[in-house]
């Protein structure tokens, strides 16, 4: 899969998690990106933490060229032309306008370079009464209602993993990808616009069905309800998920992994129905039968009987996995000056291969000489 975005060079202006994430999945699939940094400090990102290679920053910047210019100056604005000139993709995550105050609009893009592609990625849109806004992940996850799918209302607190963040910039890989395809047959670019309020709506359609066809608003446990997951404590203290869904054959497995023939003659729990309406009956009994033995066991006995269910890995237990190991999934890197660098391979293989040497996040303006005299910059 290395090869199939070949020969494209595609000039990323995104800082934080949105366009970086974009721009690293299209060096996944083999673009060529040249990362333009703030003068000084580069992506803000690089300093979470301290020092100017982050954890936070190495997570999202792999197989980049890293360059400085300083976008509000004459001669880093006349610089940054000279990338977009031969670019086929300009990514950019700054709030509405930015963009045109500094000459550098759709109209002015499109005499600079006809085939270029813009990739615009805001918090809200670049109109409404929200397009001025700051925005970070939390905020569009609170707006979206996905935030309503994850809080305990009698203890809310957020947590977890960046979501709203990594799924716009998902969904702008996609719209690149799509408006690069519409490109082979027009031969002229266009304007890509993902804001992260719609990419976390989008993400969870299931909800908004659920609301607009059975009247059901959802909370944190309507869904899991429904599919009957479940997370479970073994008798080692460690936990356990199982998923079996609304598939009869996997019920039945439940049963014969926990040697619990009785409750198929339970009404309680005698259809999927009668399941996700006496959920928490069902996970009391669950949760009793699970802490009599250790999560290694059950893992085994769900696996045994083809029920749907693993144990929760930890962060750290996840690359030992056995099915991890197997799949090759992270990628180690050296950095001449950082030293080892860990990542994750791209998901996505076509005809079974993928990128498995990518190079590591750049240091800040490393390609600044090489870049400066490949495109002619003026000092």
């Amino acid at each position: 899969m290395a090869g199939v975005l070949d020969n494209l060079l595609v000039v990323e202006l995104g800082t934080m998690v949105t366009a970086p994430l974009a721009g690293m999945m299209l060096s996944d699939m083999g673009a060529r990106v040249i990362k333009v940094e703030l003068p000084e400090t580069g992506d803000p990102f690089r300093a979470h933490g301290g020092g100017r290679y982050s954890p936070p920053f190495v997570a999202y910047n792999r197989g980049k060229e890293s360059v400085q210019l300083d976008l509000r100056s004459p001669g880093g604005l006349a610089n940054l032309r000279r990338l977009l000139e031969r670019a086929d993709v300009v990514l950019e995550n700054f709030r509405p306008g930015v963009m045109e105050k500094m000459g550098l609009g759709n109209d002015a893009l499109l005499a600079l370079n006809p085939r270029l592609i813009r990739a615009s990625i805001t918090g809200f849109g670049a109109d409404g009464p929200y397009k001025d806004r700051p925005a970070y992940d939390s905020v569009p996850l609170a707006l979206s209602g996905l935030a309503s799918l994850l809080l305990d209302s009698e203890d809310p607190r957020m947590s977890g993993p960046t979501i709203a963040d990594n799924i716009t910039g998902m969904y702008a890989a996609q719209g690149i990808l799509g408006a690069l395809l519409r490109r082979t047959g027009t031969g002229t670019g266009g304007h890509v616009e993902v804001n992260m309020l719609e990419a976390a709506i989008s993400f969870i359609p299931d909800a908004f069905s659920q609301h607009s066809r059975a009247g059901i608003v959802s909370g944190p446990e309507t869904r899991v309800r429904i599919s009957q997951a479940y997370t479970l404590r073994a008798s080692d203290g460690l936990l356990v998920t199982v998923h079996f869904s609304s598939v009869q054959k996997f019920w039945e497995g439940l049963l014969k992994a926990i040697e619990r023939p009785d409750l198929a003659a339970d009404e309680r729990f005698a259809t999927p129905a009668a399941r996700t309406k006496n959920y928490t009956e069902l996970r009391a009994i669950l949760l009793d039968t699970f802490a009599a033995r250790p999560r290694a066991e059950w893992a085994e006995r769900l696996a045994a009987e083809g029920v749907p269910g693993a144990q929760v890995n930890r962060v750290d237990e996840v690359a030992d996995d056995p099915q991890v190991r197997h799949l090759g999934t992270f990628a180690r890197m050296v950095h001449p000056g950082m030293g080892e660098v860990i990542g994750i391979k791209s998901p996505i293989r076509i005809d079974g291969t993928r990128r498995d040497d990518p190079p590591p996040p750049p240091m800040l303006n490393a390609d600044a000489e090489a870049i400066a005299a490949e495109f002619g910059f003026a000092n």
